[in-house]
């Protein structure tokens, strides 16, 4: 059955639905795009820090506290997501009780690999 062929009524086989939308504050050259499964154990802190280019993600087990420098804090919870702007400061992305599971998409040139610095 194709996606066309669906009754009226019945669920359709395919849903598509925007959970992000992500205008870059400053557009920069992509040449690759990397994902990262991270893993953190429970109620690990994950630090003051930064990134060389835009950072988007998604929760896919746990929760964990969420604050960019001198914004409110947010609990993100499985299937969050979450944007961090190349060169802003993240004050925390800690671990919740049950520790998180996420995938992280580092937005890079194609010569350059994503970095974390610590602050």
């Amino acid at each position: 059955m194709s996606a066309a062929d669906t009754r009226a009524g019945d669920p359709a086989p395919i849903e598509r639905a925007i959970v992000q939308d992500v205008m870059l504050a400053t557009p920069r050259p992509v040449g690759r795009i990397q994902t990262r499964r991270v893993t953190m154990q429970p109620n690990v802190a994950g630090g003051l820090h930064l990134h060389n280019g835009p950072v988007v993600g998604a929760i896919e087990r746990g929760s964990a506290i969420y604050q960019i420098e001198g914004g409110a804090e947010h609990t993100l919870e499985v299937g969050d997501t979450f944007y961090e702007e190349e060169g802003t400061r993240i004050a925390r992305f800690d671990a919740g009780p049950d520790g998180v599971v996420f995938l992280a998409h580092f937005l890079v040139a194609t010569h350059e690999e994503p970095t974390l610095t610590m602050l």
